[in-house]
């Protein structure tokens, strides 16, 4: 059987030296039976998910009928093969090896070098700093959506400051964003709650995440944007638990969302969030595997928070924009649609769910989440020029005379 083919799209230069480098390395280990061609070509074809054109250029690969393979920070993508970032020429290696033995294509014999032919010495390679996750600086055209091309590129403008798109962390993380306080009510810092444990475990002062406000937190979701949580936490509603580790910003649980969907449905006190020790945190921790970044529960928290209407703070006929790509939840398919919409220019919940055919009530719940984790902001009609600036220079002098 011939050999598969794999192409690379939707990133920047330095992502694909680097995929290009690591594709060389995993190759021999892999057992060979690839060849890398232009994405247009190619079976497989990877795409950066985390950068702004990476979802379209999978809308594009997967109506065209190609396999994507998603590389991201995020422990999980909406593709069906994942590589994660930084690459790691060995994760490349068994993913190319399972793709090819699925396939039926035999390994190809990896010649070793004679003992006469000396083995050339590796040439120094200048890494590039990639450019940081959800930017792209040179998408491909054909990912491009046509509000974003030049002839329209007024009537869609992104955010051109870096500062303004952040990237989605992975483990740590910056503590949410101001705009939760608008959606889950913030409430004054107290003393860590936490019980002592070893001087290693001495949780560093974390700043309040939103403004403060004398109202006491009643929900997860309210106490997790209050920034007044510290160190290592138990938080339970039946069978269904979390532990936080609040000075890190993560959480141990459930891979998906929805099981943990009673923790927000009861009031919380502080009395409700139980220290844990080192030694049980470390064999319940390494029982739940990877640590997930605690901003997707404070994204799961306000998606359930205004049931179907916009936080209070927004009116419904508030234009709201995308500021980057989220991470979307397989659980809720829709958002993929709603997220598309939405990208391409500022519009208010009704034009976004005429947009995406998705009911209002779940764009609401969809613009909540993302206004209370950074990912979306009201759009603001930028003020208009001052009529004094307009008239400045050397020629606007000369026609005042």
């Amino acid at each position: 059987m011939a050999a598969l083919t794999l192409g690379f799209t939707g990133m920047d230069a330095s992502t694909e030296s680097e995929l290009r480098r690591a594709f060389e390395q995993a190759l021999p280990v892999a057992g060979g039976g690839w060849q890398l061609v232009p994405d247009t070509h190619a079976d497989y074809v990877v795409v950066d998910m985390d950068s702004m054109y990476g979802p379209m250029s999978w809308l594009r690969l997967h109506a065209a009928g190609k396999h994507v393979v998603g590389l991201t920070a995020a422990p999980r993508t909406q593709t069906p093969y994942r590589i994660g970032r930084p690459v790691e020429p060995d994760e490349l290696a068994r993913l190319l090896r399972d793709i090819r033995e699925a396939n039926g294509v035999a390994a190809e014999p990896v010649a070793a070098p004679g003992p006469s032919a000396p083995t050339p010495a590796p040439t120094p390679v200048a890494v590039t700093p990639s450019q940081p996750s959800g930017m792209t600086p040179s998408p491909q055209p054909e990912d491009q959506l046509p509000e974003e091309r030049p002839a329209h590129a007024a009537a869609a403008e992104l955010p051109a400051n870096p500062e303004a798109i952040t990237e989605p962390a992975a483990v740590a993380e910056e503590p949410p964003s101001v705009a939760v306080g608008q959606v889950l009510p913030a409430a004054p810092s107290i003393e860590p709650t936490a019980a002592p444990s070893a001087p290693a475990d001495t949780p560093r002062p974390v700043a309040p995440a939103a403004p403060l406000r004398d109202a006491e937190p009643r929900t997860l979701a309210e106490w997790l944007a209050s920034g007044r949580l510290r160190g290592r936490l138990r938080f339970a509603q039946g069978d269904a638990s979390v532990l936080i580790d609040a000075d890190q910003r993560q959480y141990y649980g459930a891979s998906s969302l929805k099981p943990v969907t009673p923790l927000f449905e009861r009031d919380a006190t502080l009395a409700d969030f139980e220290a844990v020790s080192p030694d049980v945190w470390s064999a319940q921790t390494a029982a739940l595997g990877t640590a997930q970044p605690l901003s997707r529960l404070v994204w799961y928290g306000a998606l359930l928070a205004g049931e179907g209407r916009v936080a209070p703070g927004y009116e419904a006929d508030e234009r709201f924009r995308l500021l980057k790509w989220p991470q979307t939840e397989r659980e809720f398919p829709k958002h993929f649609r709603i997220a598309t919409a939405m990208m391409k220019g500022p519009a208010t919940v009704k034009e976004i769910a005429e947009a995406s055919s998705v009911p209002e009530s779940e764009v609401a719940d969809f613009v909540n989440a993302s206004l209370a984790t950074g990912f979306a902001e009201p759009f603001r009609e930028p003020e208009p020029e001052p009529e004094t600036s307009k008239s400045g220079g050397l020629f606007g002098r000369l026609r005042g005379r």
